[in-house]
């Protein structure tokens, strides 16, 4: 059977778009190992909630949860209360607790990995606050995540951001966390394309130097650092980096442009993954990886390289908009009932960008069924006044 829609394009034109998929393409369930991969995963919202969503809105449990399994089934590990949960963004702490203690109790029955975010989002950011006040605001979540079993990811800090004048700030902050963490854990330098108010994080506002003071932290503490995920989306800077780690360091690549390469790796080595993309294209990527696992390097790239234009236009600028095609991704392919997001983040992308989505993620095989994808995307654009009958042939 032939699916058809009509989509939107710019310049207010619209064109009949046919899909490539008929049916679904990868398998519901992988294994792998020679490559430790989390998907960063997103929060289903209630739609039903009462709760004003600019405020935040309510979390839809079951659905949040049942999306993780999947990712479990998958291979994957998941990396909770993260960027991708839009934390900071509509996730607050007090909710983060929640979503971090309910996930880390489904992980131990799944038998699935977990690592959650702990940072300083608690903190009120218009005060001021000193670097004792932003380290007892760690151990309290540090506190919290080691306490529901989960492998601590050390987030970084709007606040430490706003607070530090110099790297010895930092080394100061994170050499104490790092002094009393009980099991290694998986550090996070994340970008200013997708938090602003990250800008000039590690006491320099020039990268070079933001890495070198980066280094030292990670140098100085090893033994504490299970890895680094840097969320740079800078190909050569993340191997430079890589290249420069303690040897039980491991990189952790957060680059979302470049996945399918810096996981590869070259002949001085390569990159675990830690991807807010993989929400999106978790299938995929579990299929490639698993492919990876046998040699068949060929197959490896026949299956990542599509998802890659897919990924570029989900980041792209304004990056801190990209949980939206996140959601969008989750909610045509059947993961959840609506497209509804806490924050009201569903309106942070253009129908247009939609529409491209749509058409990039069937050409990467990544609707996994087609004809209720086709339905769903007709139903969202209802909602921008595109009214239409999907063609079926």
């Amino acid at each position: 059977m032939t699916l058809s829609i009509t989509l939107p394009n710019e310049g207010r034109t619209t064109s009949v778009y046919t899909l490539q998929q008929t049916e679904r393409t990868y398998a519901k369930t992988a294994s792998f190992s020679s490559r430790s991969a989390y998907s960063a995963a997103h929060v289903v919202a209630d739609p039903l909630s009462a709760s004003h969503p600019v405020l935040g809105g309510e979390v839809d449990w079951e659905a949040t949860l049942s999306y993780r399994h999947s990712l479990w089934k998958l291979g994957f590990g998941v990396a909770e209360a993260m960027d991708t949960a839009q934390r900071g963004m509509g996730l607050t702490w007090e909710t983060a607790k929640e979503l971090i203690a309910r996930s880390a109790k489904e992980a131990k029955a799944a038998g699935g990995a977990i690592a959650s975010g702990a940072g300083t989002d608690h903190l009120d950011l218009s005060v001021s606050h000193s670097l004792d006040d932003i380290v007892r605001a760690y151990e309290e979540q540090f506190e919290f995540v080691e306490g529901q079993g989960s492998q601590v990811i050390f987030m970084a800090s709007r606040a430490l951001a706003k607070t530090a004048k110099h790297p010895s700030d930092y080394a100061r902050v994170y050499g104490h966390m790092l002094s009393q963490v009980k099991d290694p854990v998986i550090v996070h330098w994340l970008g200013d394309m997708f938090d602003p108010n990250l800008a000039g994080y590690w006491g320099e506002q020039e990268l070079d130097r933001a890495m070198d003071a980066c280094l030292e932290v990670i140098h100085t503490n090893a033994a504490k650092i299970d890895g680094i995920k840097i969320s740079l989306l800078d190909k050569e800077k993340e191997i430079e980096m890589r290249r420069k780690l303690p040897e039980s360091v491991g990189m952790y690549t957060g680059d979302d442009f470049n996945y399918p390469e810096l996981i590869a790796g070259d002949e001085q080595g390569y990159s675990h993954a830690l991807l807010g993309i993989f929400d999106a294209i978790a299938p995929a990527a579990a299929n490639a990886l698993e492919a990876f696992d046998q040699g068949d390097l060929d197959t490896y790239d026949q299956i990542m390289n599509p998802t890659v234009p897919l990924a570029r236009h989900i980041f792209e600028a304004p990056t801190y908009a990209y949980k939206t095609g996140i959601v969008f991704m989750a909610y045509v392919n059947g993961y959840q009932n609506h497209f509804r997001m806490i924050g009201g983040a569903e309106g942070a992308r253009s129908a247009v960008h939609l529409a491209k989505l749509f058409q990039l993620a069937d050409r990467a095989g990544l609707l996994l069924n087609p004809e209720l994808a086709v339905s769903r995307m007709a139903h969202v654009l209802e909602g921008a006044g595109l009214q239409q009958e999907v063609l079926k042939s």
